[in-house]
């Protein structure tokens, strides 16, 4: 009798906790699930959403367990998440209050799972005896929603400086002539001497020349002191001697274009104490003695006075003061330089062997590459630096080149030019090479790597930096920092591509209006653009202008067709989708 009512005990304590598990299972109905975002979205090829979960009260019975399993459900194949779980001692009050709890989720995307359920399956559990009931597998939020994926990969070249100038360019010649004391008469023995056989000989060469600026100057003594006009008639003194000499050698209209300048130093001190500063005849105590009378108090005459009492005067006026009496002739000539034409010329030669390397500089053979469209030609010149100088920006500049070509559908060209900008990067990696080496990452289809040297290029100035920003602005898309990638996109070069990103970066950012316009801006730099048409769509989807939508749809696949069976499956479109008026557009 003990035996049969133990079993009795047993059959009644099981017979309870079964129909505790039903009523579990039963008022599961009631559930309350809500998934943030729905339908769900991919991000950085990620999938992440999160699901909040209100049970009923009374739900939840002492000593149960209840799982909710979760599942990510597309074609064959199915995705198992992490389950939610609410154990009934961990809510104590669940007789009076609904037990919550909320979880994130994520899992890694691949384009198989476009189009797909998320699904979950309660589950009611006794763990005491193991016993468990299942509901019923319930439809929980679409996926998945791929608007991120539209990013247009952007590459860019970035070259190097050559490091030549084609401008003009002025050289300074400077000539001195000294004069007797007092006297502003450019002597024989000046114009014979090296100095003067140097200028006769430049101004006999015909020298292309902009400016002669003389300036004339006097010794502090007296004698030089009280001829007012002494320091500027020796400044005319060379100015007159000059214009002889081209009319000597028959400047003709030449000398017209030449501007002559004349200054005179008058009872300054300046040129005094630098003549002093390398004055190896006297002592720095000496030094000192001179400079604190000329720095001192009172006018120019009294310090000149000052100086004769000092016991080293008499030294300094024999070796020092003579070199005071001058006029200083800087002369600016225009710079020889080749024609573009000649460099040009020159640099292909070099490169098809006709020519020596040393024909031209590497400055010159560097931006002789920059004279061609042709990406074989700059190709050839830019190989022709490196064997030159095997520059840091020979070899970078070679990867740019490659770039360019694998940019035009080259297949072998993003290897090559990865060969050469390592090279480049071990020699000095630079920003120009990180932007090069970001493009060539990009086009391996690794936006991570190519966001780690985009971080490393921050440096770029000018063209290059709105270049590298139209890159930089497609991987941030790439890896969602949307925010990131509208201020990029904002500073790239205005076409339509950068556009068009720009817009999608705004609208994945949740700026849909922002996002309409820029569509529309990068529609009118290309009519042809049909995704500028579909982002206008998806943006104007999000504010709610159903007019609109149809009109940018239709205006999408009539510039490609097959945006039709893509935009009759985009989740982005769900509420339109059984739409006639939106149907016919896509038939």
């Amino acid at each position: 009798m003990r035996k049969l009512l133990h079993v009795i005990i047993i059959l009644g304590v099981l017979t309870l906790s079964g129909c505790a598990l039903n009523q579990m299972v039963k008022m599961a109905d009631e559930q309350n699930l809500t998934v943030t975002p729905n339908p769900l979205e991919v991000h950085a090829d990620t999938v992440a959403f999160e699901m909040s979960a209100n049970l009923p009260v009374k739900m939840l019975k002492k000593g149960k367990v209840y799982t909710i399993n979760t599942f990510y459900q597309y074609g064959d194949s199915e995705l198992a998440l992490d389950p939610i779980q609410f154990k009934a001692e961990d809510y104590p009050n669940a007789d009076e209050q609904q037990p919550q709890q909320t979880q994130e989720f994520a899992f890694a995307y691949s384009p198989a799972m476009k189009n797909g359920m998320l699904q979950i399956q309660g589950v009611a559990l006794d763990p005491k005896n193991g016993k468990s009931k299942e509901t019923e597998r319930l439809d929980v939020a679409p996926g998945v929603i791929t608007t991120s994926k539209l990013v247009k990969a952007v590459y860019h070249p970035t070259y190097a400086d050559h490091g030549y100038n084609n401008q003009e360019e002025l050289v300074p010649v400077l000539v001195n002539f000294y004069f007797d004391q007092g006297r502003s008469v450019l002597k024989y023995s000046e114009r014979r001497s090296d100095r003067g056989k140097k200028f006769d000989a430049f101004i006999a060469e015909k020298n292309v020349t902009r400016t002669v600026t003389i300036t004339g100057t006097h010794s502090p003594e007296g004698a030089e002191r009280i001829n007012s006009t002494l320091a500027k008639d020796r400044a005319k003194s060379i100015e007159d001697y000059y214009r002889k000499q081209m009319n000597k050698y028959d400047y003709a209209g030449m000398a017209d274009s030449i501007k002559f300048i004349t200054k005179d130093v008058v009872e300054d001190w300046s040129i005094f104490k630098d003549s002093l500063a390398v004055y190896e005849g006297i002592s720095s105590e000496e030094k000192s003695a001179y400079l604190d009378i000329v720095n001192g108090p009172g006018s120019y005459e009294e310090k000149e006075d000052k100086l004769h009492k000092l016991p080293t005067y008499n030294k300094v006026f024999r070796e020092l003061y003579p070199k005071l009496r001058v006029a200083k002739t800087s002369i600016l000539k225009v710079k020889e330089k080749k024609t573009d034409a000649e460099i040009s010329v020159l640099a292909k030669q070099i490169a098809d062997g006709q020519a020596s390397a040393d024909t031209l500089s590497e400055e010159e053979l560097m931006y002789g590459a920059t004279l061609t469209p042709s990406l074989k030609e700059k190709e050839a010149i830019y190989l022709a630096a490196t064997k030159k100088s095997g520059s840091w920006n020979a070899h970078n500049n070679l990867g740019a080149v490659y770039v360019a070509m694998a940019m035009e559908g080259n297949s072998s060209a993003g290897d090559k030019a990865m060969a050469q900008l390592e090279i480049a990067a071990n020699k000095n990696a630079t920003a120009e090479v990180h932007a090069n080496l970001a493009s060539v990452q990009l086009m391996k289809g690794n936006p991570y790597k190519a966001h780690e040297h985009l971080t490393k290029a921050t440096s770029l100035s000018g063209d290059n930096a709105s270049g590298v920003n139209g890159v930089r602005g497609s991987v941030q898309i790439m890896l969602a920092k949307y925010g990131d990638a509208v201020r990029s996109t904002s500073n790239a070069t205005d076409d339509a591509t950068n556009l068009f990103n720009k817009g999608l970066a705004q609208l994945l950012n949740k700026d849909y209006q922002n996002a309409l316009g820029t569509f529309k801006e990068a529609a009118t730099k290309d009519s042809e653009m049909a995704l500028a048409y579909y982002g206008a769509a998806i943006a104007s989807a999000h504010t709610g202008n159903e007019d609109d939508v149809y009109d940018y749809i239709g205006q999408a696949v009539e510039a490609d067709p097959e945006l039709k069976q893509k935009a009759l499956e985009d989740l982005e479109f769900a509420t339109y989708v059984s739409n006639e008026q939106f149907r016919n557009l896509l038939k």
